[in-house]
């Protein structure tokens, strides 16, 4: 199967919603549900979770913004790769997210096979 350009184009413009939106509730809920997430999870420290939560809001938005301006197989690449160590992380914090309604892990599977086809994707 071949993708066509609009094809292309349609999931590199959702993916990158996908990364940049995280990036801004993450900053967004700073004190909010970014914190609580952490805070379950074990994370006693408000400085160390602001840290956290900051951090992985600048990768995500990093990769949002290279994924836009820069389309390339090593930018889906490096995409699929933090979000797998992401995902992991998030699985050590709180493995129960798995098993959420609303599958804020479960939902990374489709977001890899996604940056799979770009990255193999002919410009």
């Amino acid at each position: 199967m071949t993708l066509s350009g609009k094809d292309q184009q349609l999931l590199r413009q959702s993916i990158v919603f996908v990364w940049l939106a995280t990036a801004i509730v993450s900053v967004w809920e700073l004190q909010g549900q970014s914190a609580q997430l952490l805070l379950a999870a074990g994370v006693q420290d408000a400085s160390l979770a602001r840290w956290l939560i900051l951090a992985g809001a600048g990768v995500d938005a990093a990769l949002g913004l290279a994924m836009l301006l820069w389309p390339a197989r090593l930018t889906y690449l490096a995409a699929l790769t933090v979000m797998a160590l992401m995902t992991l992380v998030a699985t050590g914090l709180d493995p129960s997210l798995w098993l959420h309604p609303l599958g804020p892990l479960t939902k990374n599977l489709p977001i890899a096979a996604v940056l799979l086809v770009l990255a193999k994707a002919k410009p």
